[in-house]
This record gives C-alpha cells, sequence and structure tokens, in this order.
C-alpha cells in the first residue's frame, strides 16, 4: 500500500527525536518538514541560557506549525534533578535552577521537597517552553553495583521510591510539565548499564511485584502521565533472554496496558543506546520492534541516520502489514491528550514572550529553595563531625573516572589510557575546594589517582572525598595508606560524593566521621561543607541500607 501524506504525519507523532545545536538546524527543520516529527528532546547540548532555550523552543514550534502539524511539538528533556538535569545551568552556562537528585532528596525525609523542587522546576521548564520531562526515576536501586541508575533511585525501599517519585510526578504535573516515570519494568536490579550492554534481571513475577513494579503501580494508580520503557531483559515477563522491555509486547500491552491499566502515553527510551542499537536490524529494526509491541512514542536522540532509518522503517513496516494505521492512529490519541493538556494550542505555544524580569525573581525563589532542600540531604552516615583547627587543612578528590554513561558527558571528552579525564581536577571537586577555602585560611587541594604519593604533609585537617569507591575500590587503597601516613590524630572526614555504599564497608570504620552528600554538583557539596564545618547539623538520611562489608 502506498502511504498517504495523512499517514506519514501521523507517523511523525510516533517518534521524538533530537538534533545538535542551539538554533534550530537544518537536520531539525528536515524532522519536521519531511518526515512530521511530532516530539523533540532537548539534550545539555541544546542549552546555554534560559533566554535561549525558549528562543529555541520558539522557533521549533514555529517551524512545526509552518509545516502544517495539527498539535505543537511536545518538548522533552532529561530533568530528573540531581546528576541527570539537563535544562539547569552548568559552570559553563546559566540555565535552569540546580534542585536535588532523587537519592539527594529522598535523604531530606520529607517528600514535599521532593514535590515542591520539581513544581519549581516545572515552572521554569514551562516559562521556556518545555512541556515534557523524563522524570520521576522509579527504579528502586536493589543492587549498590548498579552502574546506571545509583543516586538517580530514591533508595532500595519500594514504598519509599514510591512515595518520593509521587511526589515528584505530582510536582511536575503541578508546574504544566508532562512527567515520565521510568525504566519501567525496573531498571534497579541489575549491574549492566543498558547504555552499554543488555541487562538481564533475573526475577520472579512474585519478586517483581514486590520490588520493581510496585513504585510504577502506585504512579498509575495516581493518574502519571506517561512512562517510559526499559531496555532490560525480565525474562519472567518477557519469556525470553534476548528481548528488552522496551520492544516486548508482553511487557508494554500485556502488563502494562492491560493488567497495570495505565492510560497515558508508553515512550521508549533511546534506543540508541548499545542495549537495543547492537542487536539485529538496530535502532530502525528496533523503533518498529517497540510500535508493535504497543509503545505510543519511540525515543532516537543522537544521530539523524538512525533517524531517518526508523521513519523509512516504519513506512516500510506499514506496507508490508507489519504495523497497521489504525492501531498507530487510536495510540496518537493518546499522544494528541497529551499535547492537548501540556503543550495546549498554537496561540499558547506561541503567544508565549520570554519575561526575563519574571524568570530572575522566580529564580531567586528557587534558589531559596534549592538551597535549604540541599541543606536537609547531607548525612553523616557514622563517627562525629571534628572541630577543625586554624592550620591548613587537605582536601583530596579522586580522578574524574566514566562510571555512568547517564551522567558523564562523552562527548568531545579527552580520557588517558586508563579512562581518566585528562582535566584531572573536576570542576566540581574544584568548587568544593573553593567552599572549603571560604571556611578555612589555608586549603590545598590534592587529586588522587591509585598511585597517589602519600609521603606529604597532610596539615592539621584532611577531607577525603570518594566517589563509587564501592566500584572504584583503589580510592580505599589510596585513603588506607593516607591514614597511615597521616600524623595521629589528624581530624578527618571522609565525604562520599555520590552513592554512599563505600561508606558502610569496614575499611573506613576507624575514619573520625563518615558523611554523605548523594551527588557531587557544586550546589550539594556546597551544603557538605556547611554540615562539615558546622554550621547546620547533618539532617539527612541514607535511604540504602547499611550493610557492613
Amino acid at each position: 500500500m502506498d502511504l498517504s501524506d495523512e499517514d506519514k504525519r501521523e507517523i511523525g507523532q510516533h517518534f521524538v527525536f533530537g538534533f545538535h545545536g542551539y538554533e534550530v538546524g537544518e537536520d531539525a527543520k528536515e524532522l519536521i518538514n519531511k518526515y512530521h516529527v511530532g516530539n523533540i528532546i532537548l539534550m545539555k547540548r541544546n542549552v546555554q541560557s534560559v533566554k535561549q532555550v525558549h528562543a529555541l523552543v520558539q522557533s521549533l514550534q514555529q517551524c512545526a506549525r509552518d509545516a502544517g502539524h495539527r498539535h505543537p511539538l511536545m518538548i522533552g528533556i532529561d530533568q530528573e534533578n540531581g546528576l541527570v538535569s539537563a535544562f539547569s545551568s552548568t559552570a559553563k552556562y546559566q540555565a535552569g535552577t540546580q534542585f536535588p537528585g532523587a537519592m539527594a532528596i529522598a535523604a531530606t525525609g520529607d517528600p514535599e521537597y521532593a514535590r515542591n523542587c520539581s513544581a519549581a522546576s516545572a515552572r521554569e521548564m514551562k516559562a521556556v517552553g518545555i512541556n515534557w520531562s523524563y522524570s520521576p526515576v522509579g527504579d528502586v536501586n536493589s543492587d549498590p553495583q548498579n552502574p546506571v541508575i545509583g543516586v538517580r533511585s530514591f533508595g532500595d525501599d519500594p514504598k519509599e521510591v514510591a512515595r518520593f517519585a509521587k511526589a515528584v510526578s505530582d510536582g511536575f504535573t503541578q508546574g504544566g510539565v508532562a512527567p515520565s516515570a521510568k525504566h519501567f519494568p525496573g531498571h534497579g536490579d541489575t549491574n549492566v548499564d543498558s547504555h552499554l550492554g543488555l541487562p538481564v534481571i533475573n526475577q520472579s513475577r512474585a519478586e517483581l511485584d514486590q520490588t520493581e513494579l510496585k513504585p510504577f503501580k502506585e504512579l498509575i494508580d495516581a493518574g502519571v502521565a506517561s512512562i517510559m520503557t526499559g531496555h532490560m531483559v525480565i525474562q519472567a515477563l518477557t519469556g525470553d533472554s534476548v528481548t528488552p522491555a522496551s520492544l516486548s509486547r508482553a511487557v508494554t500491552t500485556t502488563l502494562l496496558r492491560e493488567e497495570l491499566q495505565f492510560e497515558g502515553v508508553v515512550v521508549t527510551d533511546c534506543l540508541e543506546m548499545n542495549a537495543v542499537k547492537e542487536r539485529q536490524g538496530g535502532v530502525p529494526r528496533g523503533a518498529v520492534e517497540a510500535l508493535a509491541a504497543g509503545t505510543d512514542v519511540v525515543m532516537v536522540c543522537h544521530t539523524m541516520a538512525f533517524h531517518k532509518g526508523s521513519m523509512e522503517a516504519t513506512y516500510e513496516a506499514v506496507q508490508k502489514g507489519e504495523l497497521h494505521m489504525d492501531e498507530l492512529r487510536k495510540s496518537g490519541e493518546r499522544i494528541a491528550a497529551l499535547k492537548r493538556k501540556f503543550a495546549g494550542t498554537w496561540d499558547d505555544v506561541l503567544g508565549n514572550p520570554f519575561d526575563e524580569k519574571a524568570m530572575n525573581a522566580l529564580q531567586a525563589t528557587n534558589k531559596k529553595l534549592s538551597e535549604e532542600a540541599y541543606a536537609k540531604s547531607t548525612a553523616l552516615i557514622s563517627g562525629s563531625l571534628p572541630v577543625f583547627s586554624s592550620g591548613k587543612i587537605v582536601v583530596m578528590t579522586p580522578v574524574v573516572e566514566s562510571l555512568n554513561a547517564a551522567v558523564d558527558d562523552a562527548e568531545g571528552v579527552q580520557r588517558t589510557e586508563k579512562g581518566h579525564v585528562r582535566n584531572t581536577a573536576a570542576p566540581y571537586y574544584i568548587s568544593f575546594a573553593e567552599s572549603v577555602g571560604r571556611r578555612a585560611a589555608d586549603v590545598e587541594h590534592l587529586v588522587y589517582a591509585a598511585d597517589f604519593d602519600c609521603r606529604r604533609d597532610f596539615g592539621e585537617g584532611l577531607i577525603f572525598v570518594t566517589r563509587n569507591a564501592d566500584r572504584s575500590a583503589w580510592q580505599l587503597d589510596v585513603l588506607e595508606r593516607v591514614a597511615t601516613q597521616a600524623l595521629s590524630g589528624v581530624p578527618t572526614v571522609v565525604l562520599a560524593s555520590c552513592a554512599p555504599y563505600e561508606l558502610f564497608s569496614r575499611r573506613v570504620l576507624s575514619v573520625q566521621a563518615c558523611m554523605a552528600s548523594f551527588e557531587y554538583t557544586s550546589e550539594a557539596l556546597e551544603a557538605a561543607a556547611s554540615v562539615i564545618f558546622n554550621e547546620v547539623p547533618p539532617v539527612g538520611e541514607s535511604p540504602v541500607s547499611i550493610r557492613r562489608q
């Protein structure tokens, strides 16, 4: 069968594509004009400032209107807050307010912080035209060795994960931005990163009901607008050991639609992850399989060839009868409903001039909320905080390793043969050393690697920072050597700047104080510094359980 223009316009609504640049380039225009793509994802590479993002979104929407789109575009972004915050400011650019991520906000023990921070973030995004946030993370971080979720999860207790995920979902909705709970049916119990390979979760259906599925069930009951499916194999659901959940009809249709009665929009995680890309047929074939499984929207974030290939493969699948236009149109009704609620009309999206004064006032208010939430998140895991003297304080931070493809930006980063970033002092750790410097007259910042030479003066106070040292155990090796070398009685604080699991190790029991910030954003590390210097008490609690190793 030949596809009509109307058929192609319908098919375009079932994709969300990314592009490169701070302005609408020729690739983006072609996707909107020729392929009628109905949804766009913005990445860090598209964000310079709130004003620039507003102009970019206005250009995208105008392009879609000029191309004859019936509804405005859904403009999505990964704004989990914390380490995955594509809209938030960086050391280089000033954009959205940085709020605590999942594990940090859960450490406050108060879901109202989650709700209020998400609503505040949503108001900033809505003001620049972003209307879809791929958050909250509903994954239960059951496996401490999880390389991709970790502090992006609210913890290892399904009830608490559900409680905080619902609060985030409510906050985004309240702020006018569609939430998208992820990564259904659960990416927490795996030590494989789906960006790099295909994770396999070996849980029975009964176990899944008690852990992985519990937060998603509660989010569905609470009316979450959309759900993102993940690229992991769960044999108890898919019936085989090779099909990712995102491409499985047993997961998307039988479980999510029919059993759990989810009526909102289903979107896949990006198909350019290796878990899908390395399958036979790659990304284009994955797009067809996802739609055949019952997905509403297929996500492809980066590569124009994969965008075109996915569209052409879908055209061919419809022509061959593998996909059916009547089913796509039924699915398209859900997408249209999402757009009516969160994108609105053309007048809504194009009659929205940027109000710099209002944005400045909003961000001033939001900064206070962010600081308050971060201050409540820092946790003292063990020991008691020292009182540093007026002498030299040494701050030790690890060289930066690429540990998480969802967090570590691999685009254009120069690394050594061992995978360390060449510019060894990470900007957030430089920021932390500066935070300490504002509180102490004499500070020395040392960047350590596995071969760090401990034969040196460690001053009269030591702050030893780790980053996922449970997986990079060389950091604890250095800590033990430093503890041996440092003068007896030197006040020492170990600060876990990401997941706190290394602080549960017996190898750190002799340290005077062990603290966790649950993320290494500059804001979280500034809050940690205020706790270390006894300006505010450490009131946070770890959202993951202590298991001494």
